[in-house]
């Protein structure tokens, strides 16, 4: 080692200092209702909520929404409460792709899916964003490739911020965890925003409160 890079690395030495850790960073806690909260803040980032009264009524919005679309193919991961509605005895003019359970190729199907079907791990009322986990039955294909991302979930799934939900965790984090916060968006270096050019282009969110 040179005497120059001694100098260096003794001023560098020099210099270093303990430090504290930073205050944790405060949110605006409490929202008198986090689904109302959730719904303002998902359609200020462009993202289509509706909250329901229970999960029937929020079957129902599913219904009216795939009908709005046209839809004639839909993917959807295998998780509760979606695959307790019985998705192909109630719409059974829809060839759906269930994630885990149909035959044939899981990414060709979501490539020419009108819209993708999830539920989610929870709902971060601050900002309007749905925590996505894969896994067993649950594929981000499902939910990246169709043009729609349709999300179904109870309202018990809402948590306050990133940082209460962060907090709340327990086990070990899944091979992947995802962070929707409205339809895909993509912005060039003069500013121009274009919707839909990396993901969906349209993110509904339909909640119903637990009864």
């Amino acid at each position: 080692m040179t005497q120059t890079r001694t100098n260096i690395l003794s001023r560098l030495k020099m210099q270093q200092r303990d430090t504290a850790m930073p205050p944790m960073w405060q949110t605006q806690q409490g929202f008198d209702d986090l689904a109302e909260q959730f719904v303002a803040a998902l359609t200020a980032v462009h993202g289509e909520p509706h909250l329901t009264p229970n999960l029937e009524t929020a079957a129902q919005k599913l219904g009216e929404i795939l009908t709005e679309l046209g839809a004639k193919r839909v993917v959807c991961n295998d998780e509760v409460p979606l695959s307790d509605l019985n998705l192909a005895e109630r719409w059974p003019a829809i060839q759906w792709h269930i994630v885990g359970q149909s035959t044939g190729d899981l990414r060709d199907f979501s490539a020419t899916a009108d819209a993708g079907l999830s539920s989610g791990a929870a709902a971060i009322a601050e900002t309007g964003t749905l925590v996505i986990r894969s896994g067993p039955g649950k594929s981000r294909v499902a939910t990246l490739f169709p043009p729609v991302h349709i999300a179904l979930l109870p309202t018990n799934c809402l948590t306050t911020d990133l940082f209460t939900f962060t907090a709340s965790r327990t086990g070990d984090l899944p091979a992947n965890m995802t962070f929707v916060s409205g339809p895909s968006k993509t912005a060039d270096i003069e500013q121009t925003m274009a919707i839909g050019v990396h993901g969906p282009k349209r993110f509904i969110v339909i909640l119903y409160r637990e009864t």
